[in-house]
C-alpha cells in the first residue's frame, strides 16, 4: 500500500503544485494518471519515488511514513520507467543492464542471474540479452526498464507516457506485457495522455486538475458522468463516445468492443 496524506508540494518559489493530495495505492491495481500537461502528473510520480520530497503532509508505505527514504531504498519496491528509458540505463549489454538492480540489493551470482533470465523472460527479451540497450528500439528500451524492475522484485511499476512514439503492434505488445504482469499481483500506475489506455486497461484512474485530485473513480465513470473532460486535458476515448451515442448499447472499452456490439445487435435483428 502507498498513501499519500495530505501532501503539498512546491519548488521553493511558493508556487503551489500540489496541494492536499490524498490518494491510496492498493496492492495489484492497474491505475491511469492524468491531466492536463504541467498540471502535477509527474511530480506525483517523483514523489513517490522519492525523486522528490512533499514541503507538507506524509508519504507512507504499507503504513510506515517514508518522506526521508530517498529513491534508492524504495526501489526496493518501485520501479520506474521514464519516458525516455535510454537515459535510465548505462550498461553495455541488456542483460547487465538488468543485473544492475539484483546486484545492487546484493543478491549472490546465481540470484542474479536466475532473476535476471526470468526478468528477460517474462518481457521478451532473452534474445536480445547481449545487444547493446542503445541500438534498441524505443519498445525494447521501455522493456528492458520494465525487466530491470521486475528483476528486484519490486511490487509497484510507475510508467511515464510509455507508449507515446511508439506503433500499434509495440504499443499492443508493452500493454499486453503490463496486464499480464498486473495478473500476477504487480501494481502498474501509468502516467498517460492516451485516453484509449484508460478505458480500455485501467481499473481506476486518478486525475490532477487545479493543483490537487479532481477525480478518482473507474474509467466508465470518468468517461461517462464527468462535462468537464475538456478542462481536465482529458478527452473521451471515440469507443466510449460511439458506444454512448447508440440506444441502449453498454459501455465499450474499445473499437473492438464496440463492433463486436454492433456485429451482434445487426444479427440479432435479421
Amino acid at each position: 500500500m502507498l498513501e499519500f496524506k495530505d501532501v503539498c508540494f512546491n519548488y521553493g518559489n511558493g508556487v503551489p503544485v500540489l496541494e492536499h493530495i490524498n490518494i491510496r495505492i492498493g496492492p495489484g491495481e492497474f491505475i491511469g494518471l492524468g491531466g492536463r500537461n504541467g498540471c502535477g502528473k509527474t511530480t506525483v510520480t517523483r514523489l513517490l519515488m522519492g525523486l522528490e520530497k512533499p514541503v507538507s503532509g506524509e508519504i507512507l508505505h504499507d503504513g510506515k511514513v517514508i518522506n526521508d527514504d530517498d529513491a534508492s531504498a524504495r526501489s526496493h519496491y518501485i520501479g520506474y520507467v521514464f519516458q525516455r528509458p535510454e537515459r535510465q540505463m548505462f550498461r553495455s549489454t541488456v542483460e547487465d543492464e538488468v543485473a544492475y538492480g539484483p546486484q545492487q540489493l546484493g543478491m549472490s551470482r546465481d540470484e542474479t542471474a536466475a532473476a535476471v533470465a526470468e526478468a528477460l523472460a517474462m518481457t521478451g527479451l532473452s534474445h536480445l540479452a547481449k545487444a547493446y540497450p542503445p541500438n534498441l528500439n524505443r519498445g525494447e528500451k521501455q522493456r528492458v526498464a520494465i525487466a530491470s524492475a521486475i528483476a528486484m522484485h519490486t511490487s509497484c511499476i510507475i510508467l511515464d507516457e510509455p507508449t507515446s512514439g511508439q506503433d500499434s503492434a509495440d504499443k499492443k505488445m508493452l500493454m499486453e506485457l503490463l496486464t499480464d504482469l498486473n495478473k500476477k499481483g504487480m501494481t502498474i500506475l501509468i502516467i498517460s495522455h492516451d485516453m484509449d489506455i484508460f478505458a480500455q486497461y485501467c481499473q481506476r484512474v486518478i486525475v490532477i486538475g487545479n493543483h490537487t485530485k479532481a477525480f478518482d473513480g473507474t474509467p466508465q465513470e470518468l468517461f461517462t458522468q464527468r462535462e468537464d473532460l475538456y478542462d481536465l486535458g482529458l478527452s473521451r476515448p471515440e469507443s466510449v463516445a460511439l458506444s454512448m451515442a447508440v440506444p441502449g448499447m453498454k459501455y465499450c472499452r474499445s473499437m473492438k468492443e464496440f463492433t463486436e456490439e454492433m456485429l451482434r445487435r445487426i444479427g440479432g435483428n435479421r
